[in-house]
């Protein structure tokens, strides 16, 4: 299949439903989650779509549609997960400094729940011992990841309970006769190379055997997928390979089968995703060109929030002599898009194309400025279909009170 949607199905999206515009390719999604299953063939694998990446109901349906399991990292994820049709046994839930009424609610509603502190599991022993299974995430001391700011199993992180503190949560589970069902981790994202994982997995299957309950190793997610032109993701093939021999190798010499989970997010609907905007103003000084746009920080937070880069493209004048610009947002902050980008000349009027925007793009959306969250569109099977429409000024005022005084 083709990596991305053609430029006139982009410019129809435009036309359609005016920018800016997050567009989802549905056929990209399920090409991601079958290229998972492929590369994770040799073992007894389960993939839960990270939904934090991206929560739209028609995106959930259709994860839920191909056979893929969900994981949570609020109670709310849960509810709309439920809504979006997957089963309770589908969902998992992992979240970090909640209240334990949380993991109560999540419990009631039937997911599989990780706990990730001592507290937590000692709340969990005395409110469940050993009538609900419970699976702990641990901090491996791994770092790893993209940037300091999504690496999450180092030994600075608040994620997890150190492993260090093992003889702590042994103490717990014999005290309470807590059913410890799964061991995970979760080192962070944008993870290029295969022997993270497999630090991971050889530091879980160390401690695995302490606990005779478990059935389950998590591992997280956090593969890589490429934003440059010409980068490289995770060879998830390789990591699908080295997984599969270390746990038949721990099987062959224990006789102990564990199942194994990710929780793929990004690596499922970034590529899928584009955010459409239209060009407002050219803008020149004595070194530098400014392509102001309209959309902003406030749509897509990334580049300024982790310094991300999201390739672009001039869809509507890609023949044109190259020029440098700095792609910038509409916002009343420095929110730069694009720095010093190389793009056929760009007018005022033209449509670009942000690319890799569909995880954690319109979900840390925000109203900053009083600017209207965009509409989402949905392309699956040939057709555009409408899954969010833009906002109003009534949504900027639903939840405000006292209006009328």
């Amino acid at each position: 299949m083709s990596s991305h949607l053609a430029p006139e199905i982009l410019i129809e999206a435009a036309r359609q439903y005016g920018t800016p515009l997050y567009v989802y390719h549905a056929e990209r999604i399920r090409f991601q989650y079958e290229n998972l299953k492929q590369a994770f063939s040799n073992w007894d694998v389960r993939f839960f779509y990270a939904a934090k990446a991206l929560t739209n109901q028609q995106v959930l349906r259709y994860v839920n549609s191909l056979g893929c399991c969900i994981d949570c990292s609020s109670i709310n994820e849960i509810k709309l997960a439920l809504k979006a049709g997957f089963s309770n046994d589908k969902i998992l839930y992992t979240s970090n400094s909640i209240h334990f009424t949380e993991i109560e609610e999540a419990v009631s509603l039937g997911a599989f729940v990780n706990v990730d502190s001592l507290s937590a599991l000692e709340k969990f022993g005395k409110r469940f011992g050993s009538s609900y299974p419970v699976g702990i995430r641990l901090r491996p001391n791994i770092m790893a990841g993209g940037n300091l700011k999504i690496s999450t199993g180092h030994a600075g992180s608040k994620f997890g309970i150190p492993v260090e503190q093992l003889n702590q949560v042994h103490a717990l589970v014999s005290a309470y006769k807590i059913q410890v069902h799964t061991l995970h981790i979760h080192t962070g994202s944008e993870i290029k190379d295969a022997d993270v994982f497999v630090q991971g997995v050889r530091l879980l299957l160390d401690i695995v055997a302490d606990f005779p309950d478990v059935r389950v190793i998590d591992l997280g997610g956090g593969f890589k997928v490429p934003y440059y032109p010409g980068e490289k993701g995770t060879d998830i093939h390789a990591v699908g390979n080295a997984v599969a021999e270390l746990f038949s190798a721990y099987q062959q010499k224990t006789g102990r089968s564990l199942q194994v989970w990710f929780e793929p997010g990004k690596y499922m609907v970034c590529e899928a995703g584009y955010l459409l905007t239209t060009v407002n103003v050219i803008k020149e000084n004595e070194t530098l060109t400014f392509a102001g746009v309209d959309t902003g920080l406030n749509q897509l937070i990334r580049p300024m929030f982790y310094e991300a880069y999201h390739h672009i493209e001039n869809l509507t004048n890609p023949s044109a002599p190259v020029k440098t610009y700095q792609v910038v947002g509409n916002i009343c902050e420095t929110d730069t898009l694009g720095a010093d980008r190389d793009l056929p000349a760009v007018r005022e009027g033209d449509l670009l194309s942000i690319q890799n925007a569909g995880a954690y793009g319109f979900e840390m959306a925000s109203q900053y400025n009083a600017r209207y969250r965009p509409a989402e569109v949905f392309y699956k099977k040939g057709m555009l279909q409408l899954i969010r429409r833009r906002e109003t000024l009534e949504d900027l005022l639903r939840t405000q009170e006292g209006l009328s005084e």
